[in-house]
């Protein structure tokens, strides 16, 4: 399996992301060449945060990217932000022991815990605490805190307040409000929480009426059935 596409940091995330969510086995030198290469696009034209964050590459800007569940960005400030989240997400999982790995994800999580303190005293914290500019950014971020990310940024406080506020975004038929509905429910997968199941079982009956549908030869509805089952398997 191919890892990095130096045309992409959008697709090598995705390939980073895919191997891990079905469970497949990167070689050390496969590690090792997504991570270093991730970590070099530091500080890059288009880097979120001033560069503190893993930058996009001109092709992920011009087509936009698809989140692991398929839904797409297109703003260039939704690609650097989820992109840059995603790609220091994907570092944690290589779990790459080389310096100059662990200083550029140093790096970025300084630089995005110092971002995310401020917001514990935004006005947005107030009218909606553990949110994040908008849904997808959101989920980007307590993706990255799920796997021990952002440690620095109380990421105990913006996971359980930021389902509280998922909540409070139910639209009665199993979806949210602002919220994309496979890429939350992957999330929420991710979160080992009593609210986090608790969503999760919201949205059960929402799966199933899915699941009954033909399945399609697609990458992201594959992904997309196999995170409809993993919710029904922890309700």
């Amino acid at each position: 399996m191919k890892i990095v596409d130096v045309s992409s940091l959008g697709e090598t995330v995705d390939a980073i992301n895919e191997g891990f969510f079905w469970g497949r086995r990167l070689s050390r030198t496969e590690r090792e060449e997504a991570a270093r290469w991730i970590a070099g696009r530091q500080g890059l034209p288009g880097a979120y945060r001033g560069g503190a964050l893993p930058a996009p590459t001109q092709k992920d800007i011009e087509n936009g990217i698809r989140l692991f569940t398929g839904e797409k960005v297109r703003t260039r400030a939704g690609i650097a932000h989820v992109l840059g989240e995603e790609a220091c997400r994907t570092l944690i999982l290589l779990s790459v022991p080389l310096s100059e790995v662990k200083a550029a994800l140093q790096r970025a999580t300084d630089a995005m815990s110092s971002c995310l303190q401020k917001a514990l005293r935004s006005k947005r914290w107030q009218d909606r605490p553990g949110e994040y500019c908008c849904g997808r950014c959101t989920l980007a971020i307590w993706r990255h805190m799920a796997v021990g990310g952002l440690s620095d940024a109380v990421p105990d406080r913006w996971l359980r307040d930021g389902i509280r506020t998922l909540n409070s975004n139910r639209t009665g038929d199993g979806k949210w409000k602002r919220y994309p509905f496979y890429y939350t429910l992957l999330t929420l997968t991710e979160i080992d929480s009593a609210s986090a199941r608790k969503e999760m079982n919201y949205a059960a009956p929402t799966c199933e009426k899915i699941l009954r549908r033909s399945p399609r030869d697609d990458r992201f509805d594959q992904r997309r059935r196999a995170v409809l089952e993993r919710v029904l398997q922890k309700c």
